[in-house]
């Protein structure tokens, strides 16, 4: 498993790149196969980011946090990703063909109140541009909108973003 770790507005040392090694190796407990985990350190003021994403047959998991030290953002984003696979270890495992997925040592028990599929909607997908979808996403009230990109001829998911500006979601093949 290579380990990949980029910093930003941060000058990553031997120690750090250590410390994040040894943490992340937990993760080897529960998954197999994880040729590359990525890892990025960032400062943004008072503010340290580590943001770390695994890709796995297709999949992603990814895990953010930010804490007033570099080393607390570790612990805390290596712990998000262990409830995520501990969480979603059954229904990644029924999707993962070659069985990727192990069982966690520690026993878990299976949430009763698990969310369910309570409804499917299905719509006309029509090619339109960015702004027309921009249009037709305030029109409707949401904060997503899902549509195909006259441009690209793709299914594209337009977002409004927190700070209220629009995100694109594109496929990458």
């Amino acid at each position: 498993m290579e380990i990949v770790i980029r910093g930003k507005n941060l000058q990553v040392t031997d120690a750090l790149k250590q410390y994040i090694t040894k943490r992340l190796s937990k993760i080897e407990r529960y998954l197999e196969g994880v040729e590359e985990i990525q890892v990025n350190l960032a400062v943004n003021r008072d503010s340290h980011v580590v943001e770390v994403t695994i890709p796995l047959n297709g999949y992603l998991l990814r895990g953010e946090e930010a804490t007033g030290d570099m080393y607390g953002s570790v612990d805390l984003v290596v712990e998000k990703l262990e409830r995520q696979i501990e969480k979603y270890k059954t229904k990644l495992a029924k999707k993962l063909k070659n069985g990727t997925i192990k069982e966690p040592p520690v026993e878990t028990r299976e949430e009763e109140n698990e969310p369910k599929l309570i409804r499917t909607k299905r719509f006309p997908i029509k090619p339109m541009a960015v702004e027309e979808a921009i249009l037709q996403m305030n029109l409707l009230g949401h904060n997503f909108f899902v549509f195909s990109n006259a441009e690209t001829e793709e299914v594209n998911v337009l977002y409004r973003r927190r700070d209220g500006n629009y995100g694109l979601i594109e496929p990458e093949y």
